[in-house]
């Protein structure tokens, strides 16, 4: 891991860092010729108002980060927050209602909801159950087929977070446990207000209820009266107007910035990640500094101590290289960008070639024009064993001594990335040719 710790003596400043550091490592991404989304994220445990991922889009990974085909909205999906942003009210059509829910007339923006389902999950303290009714089907357009669709966690988290109920994902089946904690508090004779079992309802904007959804099945289980169970409900976010959204990002669905684009799903490995801190840290530990009254542009008339401002940012080296390797190997093998390269270019002298490939080799690395990272394979070895060998380690170009030497003193310069590239090539000409070839890697 490459760790970074900045550290300011404002804001602003603080700022200023943040994004050179951010271009910093925007360069170096670019340098490696692979794909990356830069993704605004959740600082976690990390803390700070401001943080970015840089991601490397992989089926192997483990973030899901969501982009706009039209803006430059891209975040990770662990942002959700439950709220439904620029999302019209969901309409009643008038259509059948079954147990209190519209199975079919709902339609928020877009996307008509075609059939509702439940999502359950529990507090920690196994006191209050939390139900969730969301969209299971909706469909973008009416000739198209219906979009299934799943909860994000992340989005539930943060709306029962804001209603003061700290959910424990981790359970697998939470009814149970919370008719298993209602009876044991009941046979234990816990009967005040404050341990009294707890059910709250959340509703997607695109799952509309127009009646509290009953509760005898529940009461059924725990052999309660509703009296005895505090029931809630919630279809706005706490403490605003804006409806709840509960569903994941599927793609095809409309951007919530731009309102144009359609976003699209990446499953994707972290590489990196920028943490504006502030001064979560410093204050705790007292790191202060003496800011010049000059420094304030004349807002201050003398000296002020102040806490640092922070910055953490960092790369995971190890994680990059597996990144790359995965993303450019072939079935020959390994195939380095120039940047990432143990050598920029291998010679390969065939039997009976090897003083010409010497100097082949001392043509490249002590040109005037151009610097090349070039090595011999001066192996005792046949040609097809180091040419495999060449392609197995990944080196960005190859230059084979062979054939083509012998005939008419050229060289076949290959290169894999660049459409499997190969063409004969003079020797007063290599040096220049190969670092055409590397300024293109």
């Amino acid at each position: 891991m490459k760790d970074l710790y900045t550290f300011d003596y404002s804001v602003e400043e603080a700022l200023k860092t943040y994004n050179l550091v951010k271009a910093a490592y925007k360069n170096l991404f670019d340098e490696l010729k692979i794909p990356y989304l830069v993704a605004a994220a959740d600082s976690g445990n990390m803390g700070g108002s401001l943080s970015h991922e840089f991601h490397f889009p992989s089926s192997k990974g483990e973030d899901t980060v969501i982009s706009c085909s039209n803006c430059d909205h891209v975040y990770n999906d662990e942002l959700a927050d439950g709220k439904a942003h620029n999302i019209e009210e969901a309409q009643n059509a008038g259509a059948g209602q079954v147990s209190g829910f519209d199975t079919g007339a709902t339609s928020t923006g877009d996307s008509p909801t075609v059939s509702v389902d439940l999502w359950i999950a529990i507090s920690r303290d196994r006191k209050t159950l939390l139900r969730g009714w969301y969209p299971k089907f909706t469909m973008r357009e009416a000739n198209q087929e219906p979009v299934e669709r799943e909860v994000n966690s992340h989005a539930v988290k943060s709306i029962a977070t804001a209603a003061g109920v700290d959910i424990d994902l981790s359970v697998e089946n939470p009814l149970e446990q919370w008719v298993s904690q209602v009876e044991s508090d009941k046979g234990s004779g816990i009967s005040g207000s404050s341990e009294r079992p707890q059910v709250l309802d959340l509703y997607d904007a695109q799952a509309r209820v127009y009646k509290r959804p009953p509760l005898s099945d529940l009461l059924e289980k725990v052999n309660r009266t509703a009296d005895e169970i505090d029931y809630s409900m919630l279809d706005r976010f706490p403490g605003t107007n804006q409806a709840l959204n509960l569903v994941k990002v599927q793609d095809g669905d409309k951007c919530t910035k731009c309102a144009k684009g359609s976003l699209k799903t990446h499953t994707a490995v972290e590489l990196g990640h920028t943490f504006h801190l502030g001064t979560r840290y410093s204050e705790v530990l007292q790191a202060s500094v003496m800011v010049d009254r000059s420094l304030s542009g004349g807002s201050q008339s003398k000296d002020q101590l102040v806490p640092l401002q922070m910055g953490c940012h960092g790369i995971g080296v190890s994680r990059m290289i597996s990144a790359v390797a995965d993303s450019l190997a072939d079935s020959k093998g390994l195939n380095w960008p120039r940047a990432m390269a143990p050598y920029e270019v291998v010679v390969v002298p065939g039997k009976g070639l090897e003083t010409e490939a010497e100097k082949v080799y001392d043509s490249l690395v002590s040109n005037h024009t151009s610097s090349i990272d070039a090595i011999l394979d001066d192996r005792d070895k046949p040609m097809g064993w180091k040419l495999g060998d060449a392609d197995l380690i990944g080196y960005p170009v190859i230059v084979v001594v062979g054939k083509g030497w012998k005939k008419a003193q050229t060289l076949e310069v290959q290169c894999r990335r660049l459409d499997n590239l190969r063409e004969d090539v003079p020797l007063d000409q290599l040096p220049s040719f190969v670092q055409s070839l590397l300024e293109r890697l």
